[in-house]
């Protein structure tokens, strides 16, 4: 297989009609690392609205439990790329989704910002640091795979193009992003974890390059120090040299799920859909998303 071959077989499929293949081609064939720190740069970037950082905090899941955390709401929307929206497997990830959003009480507003983090934020990220830009037809297929994922879910009023949900989070992060203390602590457990997976004496190394690739709005709101210019310049020419090398390299022949991941390791034995996610929180309510009530045996269609 030649390495644009791929792209050349996205570029003859409908970006509409085909977007659950064609996102699946994206992050299980063409970026499965880009996409996997893309996606927790966008759940990250939630943290930086106060209502969602102190929520998250209080409920403790991304505090004391955020292996687990970060393990569920990766396999959870893994689930859904691998098996789809109709098979049982990605109906029942839809259907616990649901089932922990519906415990908590939040606006419409902050749904439709967090779903639109998964379609701006890994196109971003690709165009900066993949082996190469994404193709119109992906950029089309990601909107309308995360449009479809909406519906499920019941979220009114989601935008219809990329350039909607990208002037939508731009505009909700100018109008929301801001310090919170227990938004902080949540950045500073998820920066935790991150380092964790790598050798201890790596961990302040680890620490400044992943602030270095936090853009200014984010450093802001958490009140981190900016990584000086050379810095900066260092750690992201490393990330960017890297998709030049894999550019070099000869594609993936067989597909890379979120699942594969070294950073999931939370089930050495392996794990049920229905089982992971959380549950309520007694006397807590509030969430980043409120969803209409949907129905607990099936998806929205």
């Amino acid at each position: 297989m030649k390495r644009f071959e791929r792209l050349e077989r996205i570029r003859r499929m409908d970006p509409v009609a085909d977007a659950p293949e064609i996102y699946r081609i994206s992050v299980a064939y063409e970026f499965p690392w880009d996409y996997a720190r893309a996606l927790e740069l966008a759940l990250y970037r939630t943290y930086a609205v106060p209502g969602i950082g102190r929520l998250l905090a209080r409920t403790a899941e991304l505090t004391e439990r955020t292996q687990k955390r970060y393990d569920d709401t990766a396999l959870l929307l893994d689930t859904i790329v691998e098996h789809g929206f109709a098979a049982q497997e990605g109906r029942t990830a839809i259907r616990r989704i649901n089932q922990m959003h519906r415990s908590y009480d939040i606006g419409d507003d902050d749904m439709r910002y967090v779903l639109s983090t998964f379609v701006v934020v890994p196109r971003r990220w690709i165009d900066a640091y993949g082996w190469r830009r994404l193709s119109r037809h992906e950029i089309v297929a990601t909107t309308e795979y995360y449009r479809t994922l909406g519906r499920h879910m019941g979220i009114p009023d989601i935008p219809r193009t990329y350039e909607e949900f990208e002037a939508l989070l731009d505009a909700y992060e100018e109008a929301h992003f801001g310090w919170d203390e227990e938004a902080r602590r949540v950045s500073d457990a998820t920066l935790g974890l991150m380092a964790s997976w790598y050798p201890r004496p790596l961990a302040p190394l680890l620490r400044t390059a992943t602030l270095a690739l936090l853009d200014e709005p984010l450093l802001r709101a958490f009140r981190y120090p900016r990584p000086g210019a050379a810095t900066s310049a260092l750690v992201r020419g490393a990330v960017r040299t890297r998709g030049r090398l894999v550019r070099l390299l000869p594609p993936r022949r067989s597909p890379h799920f979120a699942r594969q991941n070294r950073e999931i390791k939370g089930y050495p034995n392996g794990y049920r859909v229905a089982d992971l996610g959380t549950r309520p929180v007694p006397g807590l309510r509030g969430c980043p998303v409120r969803h209409r009530d949907t129905s607990a045996a099936d998806p929205v269609e």
